[in-house]
């Protein structure tokens, strides 16, 4: 019987029927379906569609290129092309999808469009590919916005940590040379906040939302210095890598390019650095391209320069070029104003980092910490902080706990002649002596503003903060 019904049908209907069913089949189990004309426009979408892209209507679709409505469509690769993509998967409002597509031909074989199924739920056998997508799409997110971090910026002017009158006209200059686009030179001793500054400065400037840069001078062998700065060609040299590599001056472009320790730069690379600064334009080695950067140069070095340039090692062409707007950064020793502020700041990172309880300070550390030269400044004072906590399970950091870690030849000295005036009965152990001398100057500070905090704490160079803090350590609250 079915056979005989079946013979009666022409090839046409049969296809017409099969075509009407298919259609059907994937209208019902797909979560949307939709057809483009000639022009990739859209021509047809089924409610379910409409409503999972958040449109109003499907008419509302009709007629609009389809890239308006699915920004990441290849509906209109499979017009252009006339081949089908099957199994593909595509993001649509951040829901992975399998999406098929087919296209759409005319009895002489024109393709005049085409129609697209987007495939999920119903499709148990590829839940786990879409799952694997999903894993791989959120992983690839994810790195790329850790390497745009890595790019930028980890500190601000503000996390130049100082209240003292010298720190606060250093941080006026940051920000003034922030806004200057300018070359910068940062000269200071090791440890007192170079690169951090030159974070701040890029920071604030108008090229925050673009790379920041750095590159350590004194720890790139002399041989490969000139490839970090500008890179290398596809197969310049025997060992390079076939599709050749980018340098800083270009990774840089349009940001800031940090050259630390810029004094150990050799005169050969010297010379070509000056050209880059000069014309802004680099050459890649094995490369005969001129490759034109925006990239603002912020140096720094702990050698005193103009003592090199008459050394002969270093070029007075390039001291003059990078000497533009010079920022000098005070040694510890200088702003010992900034020590209690400093250490506060430094153990509360300790802590977080290291996962210890967070430490305190008693009064004779304090003093102690004050009458120390800090050669390695706030790098040293860190080490001594994370030292001194790792040695002692007490909350409270000691001048004890400080004594076995900061030798005495490194604390300061008292002149001779002042020496020779202290009657050997008289002279006290130096942080007890220094802790009394603290005590009287803020008593009569207190005294001289009424005990007006604010003012005091003006008066003092320290933070109210502290101010109180040490009014409660040296029991002052009842004089």
């Amino acid at each position: 019987m079915k056979t005989s019904v079946a013979a009666s049908w022409d090839v046409d209907s049969i296809l017409r029927v099969g075509m009407e069913s298919l259609l059907d089949l994937f209208d019902d189990s797909c979560e949307g379906t939709m057809a483009v004309d000639d022009h990739g426009r859209i021509a047809w979408i089924n409610d379910k569609y409409a409503a999972f892209l958040g449109l109003k209507s499907p008419e509302s679709a009709l007629g609009k290129p389809v890239e308006e409505v699915i920004p990441n469509s290849r509906m209109r690769e499979v017009v252009t092309t006339g081949k089908p993509i099957l199994l593909d998967i595509m993001m649509i409002r951040d829901q992975p999808l399998v999406v098929m597509r087919i296209p759409l031909k005319d009895d002489s074989g024109k393709v005049v469009g085409a129609l697209g199924f987007a495939l999920y739920d119903r499709l148990q056998r590829l839940k786990p590919l879409v799952s694997k997508f999903s894993e791989l799409q959120w992983a690839l997110a994810n790195t790329q916005k850790e390497l745009a971090q890595l790019r930028h910026t980890k500190y601000s002017i503000s996390s130049f940590v100082g209240v003292s009158p010298v720190s606060l006209e250093l941080k006026h200059r940051a920000r003034r040379a922030a806004q200057l686009d300018t070359t910068v030179l940062l000269l200071g001793e090791t440890g007192t906040g170079k690169e951090l500054l030159a974070h701040g400065i890029h920071a604030a400037s108008g090229r925050a939302g673009k790379p920041f840069v750095g590159i350590n001078i004194a720890a790139v062998p002399e041989t490969l210095l000139e490839a970090e700065f500008f890179g290398v060609s596809p197969g310049a040299y025997t060992g390079a890598d076939r599709k050749g590599r980018e340098g800083k001056f270009k990774i840089a472009d349009g940001g800031t390019l940090f050259l630390d320790e810029v004094g150990d730069m050799p005169l050969q690379v010297q010379a070509k650095l000056l050209r880059v600064l000069q014309e802004q334009e680099i050459e890649p080695l094995g490369s005969n391209t001129i490759t034109k950067v925006d990239v603002r140069v912020i140096a720094a070095t702990s050698h005193d320069l103009k003592q090199l340039v008459a050394d002969g090692k270093f070029r007075s062409d390039l001291y003059y070029r990078l000497n533009v707007l010079p920022i000098v950064l005070p040694p510890l020793r200088e702003r010992v104003a900034d020590l209690d502020a400093l250490c506060e700041h430094l153990l509360e990172q300790i802590a977080t980092r290291t996962g210890m309880p967070q430490r305190e300070l008693t009064p004779g550390a304090r003093a102690f910490l004050a009458s120390y030269h800090w050669p390695g400044n706030v790098r040293e004072l860190r080490n001594a902080l994370e030292q001194a906590g790792m040695l002692t399970d007490s909350i409270a950091l000691s001048e004890d706990d400080f004594a076995s870690i900061l030798t005495v030849e490194s604390a300061l000295p008292i002149p001779p002649s002042e020496a020779a005036q202290v009657p050997l009965t008289e002279i006290r152990p130096l942080a007890e002596t220094v802790a009394e001398v603290e005590r009287n100057l803020i008593r009569s500070a207190l005294e001289s503003t009424g005990r007006n905090k604010a003012l005091t704490a003006r008066m003092l160079g320290i933070s109210r903060a502290t101010l109180y803090q040490k009014i409660e350590d040296y029991q002052l609250l009842s004089d």
